[in-house]
């Protein structure tokens, strides 16, 4: 009995112990990752269309203007999705892209749930991109102003509607913000937090070849 509780014991540390040693080859190759530049030639041009990174400390979001660049947004988040549709009256849209239950399961980071964050790690086809009307953010600690080209704005926002599903719409955790079906399968390696860095890459702006964490983006602009 006593032989088979510590084989027990045994096992317990050399699994933590592994997962304890996988976290951290994880967040090593991150922050490797988010260190390599993509677009290593890009530079932010002196006028153009100004878009926003902001990071709430775990999850990235970009956040672009409604009307700009020759793109114009108002046919992407219709204000009748929304809760209370004075808010469309606002002239930016926040956008992030990730998994469906993780978004739904976790208004506030206080409703973040292991087995969820495990679930969405292992990997999930099933994503939401979340879109709310805001006003023009002020630059500042975690939100970071990027200015594009034209060129370069329309083909942001050419990724991100490539990343629309097909679907109704859902009513997000207030009355200016709602979900929407979207494209791509999520895990570990394509997080929130990733999908924001391709974007940015398919544009052609310098930041990291992958950015799995906020900071990974953050640094850069």
């Amino acid at each position: 009995m006593v032989e088979t509780l510590k084989r027990g014991a045994w096992f317990s540390t050399a699994v933590v112990a592994a997962l304890l040693m996988l976290l951290a080859l994880y967040g090593m190759a991150g922050m490797i990752g988010g260190a390599i530049p993509a677009n290593r030639d890009w530079r932010a041009p002196d006028r153009g269309v100004s878009v926003w990174v902001e990071s709430n400390g775990v999850h990235v979001g970009i956040v672009v203007p409604k009307r700009a660049g020759g793109v114009d947004w108002r046919g992407f988040a219709s204000p009748r999705d929304l809760g209370d549709p004075r808010f469309a009256g606002y002239d930016h849209l926040a956008i992030g892209w990730g998994e469906r239950d993780f978004f739904l399961g976790t208004p506030t980071w206080a409703d973040v749930r292991l087995p969820t964050v495990l679930a969405a790690g292992y990997g999930s086809d099933a994503t939401l991109l979340h879109v709310e009307h805001v006003p023009r953010p002020r630059e500042g600690g975690d939100v970071r102003r990027v200015v594009l080209t034209p060129a370069e704005y329309r083909r942001l926002a050419a990724a991100i509607m490539a990343s629309r599903g097909a679907g109704p719409a859902r009513r997000g955790y207030a009355a200016n913000d709602v979900f929407y079906p979207a494209r791509g399968h999520y895990s570990a390696v394509t997080t929130c937090n990733a999908w924001v860095g391709w974007v940015l890459r398919f544009a052609g702006v310098r930041v990291g070849a992958w950015t799995p964490f906020p900071e990974t983006v953050l640094w850069w602009f």
